[in-house]
């Protein structure tokens, strides 16, 4: 209505005579002026003057103002309110939603593997759903591996997702950690879980649950006026006092700049790449049924429909993702030039790892995201085009030394033991 005010305001000031006053003065005004210009503007004016002195109807100039600006404002007010009866709460910002706590382990989750380490003295119970070549969840892994972390594993299925239909959010990762009181915290995105249990094991004074507190869901509009979700603090660690020893300032946003990179660039390189064309997405997901065990935790028909359906999807959305992200045809030249990236700034600082003498949470990201792909044509043609092998097997060395024993199983109501 605002709108219409203004723009009924100003038809109406077209046409408003002036006061006998007003207007001898401004004809003396223009009448000192001496140049074509200013006698141009003084025949008009006093045109518009002997005009406004009648009582002549509004013309059609101004009926067409009155009638845009009604359909304007009645246009704007019909957007706004279908958009707050689409999204309920489009109008907030920076609005915080925190994690989700579980009386218990949802029934009917169908628990596939755990590894077990006899030396984990983190006190964690933990239960990891994923699907096992997802980037994301690769992540996750590699930082429990390397923690040495006993966890349990819940194989998802990546088109039905039957074992997460307990949860609002349909995404892996996901985990759920037990507090104290015997309730299991809910935790998504790959950068937060990883932080939340960094957090925790360099001080275990405070509960799982109350740390998870640190890390809730935020929305905010970006630059397009989109309004986005994402999770608050998921690159930092919440120390308590003081940071711990050997962690100076540097360190951290060294740390925090190459994880945010992992999951902000190189991770998009992975599916224009290994999806390029439909035989190479048939195979990097034959691929991904050996590596996840689908035979095994699937039934043959499950099994089939992941594989082809999912090549097929994951073909499509490859050239939907390389628009997105303004690659060129040659895609496998940005995949070397990320890896050169990370390489080089290793030969700069002169270290084995990101780390140091040891991985740092950037090398376990950037490992976990290029160990999704490691059965792939597109990893094998990194390793004869870049020098990310030697660092690459490095980190896996580790990862695979610490990592806890394997142990395959499916438990079909992990509720009833838990």
């Amino acid at each position: 209505m605002s709108c219409f005010r203004l723009a009924t305001a100003t038809a109406l000031a077209g046409v408003r005579p002036l006061p006998p006053a007003s207007r001898s003065g401004a004809l003396r005004l223009l009448t000192r002026k001496r140049n074509p210009d200013v006698a141009f503007a003084r025949r008009q004016f006093a045109v518009a003057v002997e005009n406004g002195g009648g009582k002549k109807k509004p013309n059609g100039t101004f009926k067409l103002a009155v009638l845009g600006a009604t359909v304007g404002a009645a246009t704007g007010s019909v957007y706004t309110m279908y958009q707050r009866w689409t999204d309920g709460s489009s109008h907030k910002e920076h609005e915080e939603t925190k994690p989700t706590c579980l009386g218990g382990i949802p029934a009917g989750v169908r628990i596939t593997k755990r590894y077990v380490n006899p030396k984990d003295t983190s006190g964690l119970d933990i239960v990891l759903f994923q699907f096992q070549t997802c980037p994301f969840c690769c992540k996750v892994r590699a930082f429990l591996d390397f923690m040495g972390i006993s966890y349990a594993v819940v194989e998802v299925d990546a088109v039905l997702r039957q074992d997460i239909r307990w949860s609002s959010v349909k995404k892996v990762p996901m985990v759920l950690i037990r507090q104290q009181d015997g309730q299991y915290v809910q935790m998504v995105d790959s950068s937060a879980i990883i932080s939340l249990i960094a957090t925790y094991l360099q001080d275990k004074r405070t509960d799982i649950g109350e740390l998870a507190q640190f890390y809730p869901h935020t929305s905010f509009f970006d630059d397009d006026g989109k309004k986005k979700n994402d999770i608050l603090n998921k690159y930092f660690l919440m120390y308590r006092e003081h940071t711990p020893k050997g962690v100076s300032k540097e360190t951290e946003e060294t740390d925090r700049k190459w994880r945010s990179w992992a999951d902000s660039h190189l991770v998009h390189l992975i599916s224009p790449n290994c999806y390029q064309t439909m035989g190479e997405s048939l195979e990097t997901f034959e691929w991904f049924s050996q590596a996840g065990e689908w035979d095994v935790h699937f039934p043959k028909w499950e099994r089939d429909l992941m594989v082809y359906c999912g090549a097929t999807a994951m073909w499509a959305i490859a050239k939907i993702l390389k628009r997105r992200h303004a690659l060129t045809d040659d895609v496998r030249s940005h995949m070397y030039d990320a890896l050169d990236q990370w390489t080089n700034e290793l030969k700069k600082r002169n270290t084995k790892f990101m780390g140091g003498k040891q991985p740092s949470l950037a090398d376990l990201s950037v490992f976990g995201v290029l160990s999704s792909m490691e059965g792939c044509q597109t990893f094998k043609d990194c390793l004869l085009n870049t020098s990310i092998g030697k660092w690459f097997y490095d980190v896996k060395a580790l990862v695979e030394k610490n990592r806890g024993q394997l142990q395959r199983e499916r438990i079909e109501n992990l509720a009833a033991i838990a």
